[in-house]
């Protein structure tokens, strides 16, 4: 086919095609309306989500807020260091976390653990504890994560439970509640509901463990819990839906705690690295 009948070709169809709707004008009349409205739609749903998404590009931090957040939050980190042991950190550390805090700099939980992090690769005496992989770990907390982390890395072990059904005389469990503890209230979280996914992150992360056959034996250790209303209630509706069939509700105990490498997370993200660590 040469171009001429190409061009012909497709000039048929086009006119073929408007030909088809001058034809058939009712169909002109039922789409077109839709199609206004549907655009209308569209526009107002566009202008929604460019509104929503304003304050984000407000909150991306560029060079300046950088620099800023340098000549400040970590310098004041550094301000008791003696001049000879400040170095230029190691890039694989310094690198990543400043460009982190593009999206995260505006999350002052977040920002700290950067500040702490980017202070210690920078200090001669506190440079090995700064492990590159920290800041993928930071990546993956939230601000609340942050928290939980925080008040676990200068608490002692902390106690935790699963509410759970069970058959008596069986060895059989069904959860109906699984980590419940007050380590949220404790740390101020702003979703306590979603402590069970925070703690499973952290235990993901590495940071956390929460071995389900290790308990406190010191006494009361578990009577916060235990007198908590809501534990209460729980226990209580369990005991009272399955009482005929002799199933009652039970608190299965055990510990939440910090791991090693938690520990050397904490020491360099967590504590500043003037401190004696």
């Amino acid at each position: 086919m040469t171009d001429k009948e190409e061009s012909n070709n497709v000039e048929g169809t086009i006119n073929a095609v408007t030909g088809l709707v001058k034809e058939v004008p009712i169909y002109n009349d039922a789409i077109q309306p839709f199609a206004k409205e549907v655009g209308k739609s569209l526009e107002t749903v566009g202008k929604t989500v460019n509104l929503a998404l304003a304050p984000i590009r407000a909150m991306i931090w560029g060079a300046d807020r950088i620099e800023e957040f340098v000549n400040t939050k970590v310098a004041k980190r550094l301000e008791q260091v003696p001049i000879e042991n400040i170095q230029t950190p190691d890039p694989s550390v310094a690198g990543p976390a400043l460009e982190s805090l593009k999206y995260n700099g505006h999350k002052e939980t977040l920002a700290d653990l950067y500040a702490n992090l980017i202070a210690s690769a920078m200090d001669k005496s506190s440079s090995k504890l700064a492990h590159p992989g920290f800041v993928e770990i930071i990546r993956n907390l939230s601000s609340d994560e942050a928290k939980i982390f925080n008040f676990l890395s200068t608490a002692n072990v902390q106690p935790i439970c699963n509410i759970s059904s069970s058959v008596q005389n069986s060895n059989g469990r069904n959860i109906v509640a699984e980590l419940v503890s007050h380590i949220g209230v404790d740390s101020k979280v702003q979703h306590n509901d979603l402590m069970p996914s925070y703690l499973t992150n952290l235990e993901r992360l590495g940071l956390i463990d929460i071995p389900r056959e290790t308990y406190l034996t010191q006494k009361d250790s578990y009577k916060r819990l235990e007198e908590d209303p809501s534990v209460r209630a729980l226990l209580n509706q369990i005991n009272a839906e399955n009482q005929a069939l002799g199933i009652t509700g039970k608190i299965d105990k055990f510990i939440v705690k910090v791991t090693s490498f938690g520990k050397l997370f904490g020491q360099a993200c967590v504590k500043k690295p003037n401190k004696p660590l």
